[in-house]
């Protein structure tokens, strides 16, 4: 089997990135590495680049790491993160926060590709509610 996708929840609040997490575990995707930036290094609403690097490290266990940040500045903090940082293996994906997570988690916990799970998460920006 290949090294499992991880995954790398980015909010502004560690509560957001933690509940999702736990759905995301509870919907059966308890064997994927996903790890969570959320808030400030002090606890705080906002974003942390430490956080972020750190939770691509926690992720990482050999398939690439997805990263899914929520809005606004947590996009511009995975970035500047992963820019600083350069490595193939690990993407940013445009997705919508919490369906973009279930769909990437569902999809890496079957064993897929970096590429497929990030399309995967991408993808659910088109799936209709009603």
């Amino acid at each position: 089997m290949n090294a499992p996708v991880g995954i790398v929840l980015v909010s502004h609040s560690a509560e957001l990135a933690s509940g999702l997490r736990l759905l995301v575990e509870q919907i059966g995707a308890q064997d994927v590495p996903i790890a969570t930036a959320g808030g400030t290094d002090d606890g705080r609403v906002g974003t942390s680049y430490d956080l972020v690097l750190a939770a691509v490290r926690d992720a990482d266990h050999g398939g690439g790491v997805v990263v899914l940040p929520d809005l606004g500045s947590s996009v511009l903090t995975a970035r500047a993160v992963l820019a600083d940082h350069p490595r193939p293996d690990v993407v940013i994906v445009d997705a919508p926060f919490v369906e973009g997570a279930v769909a990437a988690a569902v999809t890496a916990a079957s064993g897929a590709d970096l590429k497929t799970v990030a399309d995967a998460a991408q993808e659910a920006r088109h799936v209709h509610k009603l």
